[in-house]
């Protein structure tokens, strides 16, 4: 009975490492996607919104929006829901030249627009 046990054990454990194995590459190859596909930005001083007046559209290269800024930014996500933009209760710190994940699991063909905390200069890029 325990070489039964130890036997399904270590089928199972096989399974689930080969299966993690295989779940790897495809997750790495949907980043190098969503990444590769990403517009840069520039926020000008003088403005909390990017971009001023217009909003942007998620695609289907990512399920996520992720920006990377050059200097460390407080950032939230706003959506565009019947012509009006609804944002994000709290603001997420990016770190400078890492991407950061804003908003998560969003439908593509969404319209959304950044929310910086200040007004200072931004540059960088984004991707959604």
């Amino acid at each position: 009975m325990n070489v039964r046990r130890l036997v399904a054990t270590a089928a199972a454990t096989t399974a689930l490492v080969a299966g993690s194995v295989m779940l790897a590459p495809a997750s790495q190859a949907t980043v190098a996607s969503c990444y590769g596909d990403a517009s840069s930005y520039s926020k000008p001083a003088g403005t909390f919104w990017l971009p001023a007046g217009r909003t942007f559209t998620t695609s289907s290269s990512c399920t996520d929006i992720n920006i990377r800024s050059n200097t460390n930014r407080y950032v939230k996500v706003c959506f565009e829901t019947n012509g009006s933009l609804n944002c994000q209760a709290n603001y997420t710190l990016t770190t400078a030249g890492q991407w950061t994940t804003v908003a998560t699991n969003v439908n593509d063909g969404v319209q959304f627009a950044f929310e910086f905390r200040s007004d200072a200069l931004s540059n960088g890029s984004w991707a959604a």
